[in-house]
């Protein structure tokens, strides 16, 4: 049970920060697109993007840890049923993993789109 939430505390954590790192320049253009003018501000961000980069790395490798670890056996022999794999949390966790590798190279994208 606590992998599975360290799990899940790691995958929002890791789309949380790829979304920072990316703000410097997603922001700007996202609220430009919307008619919002102002919102420049997200610019201040740039000098952090290198800070929230590799916290996302890092909260993906936790998670991809905790996701794919090999399974401990019991202690004692009790003839237990081993717990089966979570799809489900695999499939979110590599649907973080996109989102947060889209959000971390879009300022590079960018330039080419517009």
């Amino acid at each position: 049970m606590r992998s599975e939430s360290t799990r899940n505390v790691s995958l929002a954590g890791a789309v949380a920060s790829a979304v920072a790192a990316s703000a410097c320049c997603i922001g700007p253009l996202a609220f430009a697109m919307l008619g919002l003018g102002g919102a420049g501000f997200l610019v201040a961000m740039e000098p952090y993007r290198p800070l929230f980069t590799v916290l996302t790395l890092g909260l993906l490798g936790i998670g991809f840890f905790v996701t794919y670890r090999p399974q401990q056996a019991a202690a004692d022999d009790c003839d237990c049923e081993m717990p089966k794999t979570n799809r489900f949390g695999r499939w979110m966790l590599w649907g973080a993993t996109g989102v947060a590798m889209l959000a971390l190279i879009s300022p590079s994208l960018i330039p080419y789109l517009f």
